[in-house]
């Protein structure tokens, strides 16, 4: 199930962007502990002109809870 909820975190985070983070941080595809950084994806993404959610989507499939840092989520 694991992978399942990376690649559901990826596809909304690709496609749907900051309104994407906003269905992760009131769905269970949140992962345990942390919140998604939804006002970062929105500003993050209009200054880099989409390059930091394609990065952040692409880090939603390598998701892993044991690190420290990942990137667009932060611990609760």
């Amino acid at each position: 199930m694991k992978d399942n909820n990376n690649l559901i975190r990826f596809l909304l985070t690709f496609f749907l962007g900051w309104i994407g983070s906003l269905i992760i941080n009131h769905t269970s595809f949140k992962p345990e502990g942390y919140t998604s950084r939804t006002l970062a994806y929105l500003v993050l993404g209009i200054v880099t002109f989409g390059i930091y959610p394609l990065v952040a989507s692409i880090c939603n499939l390598v998701f892993d809870p044991e690190k420290p840092n990942n990137i667009g989520y932060i611990k609760n």
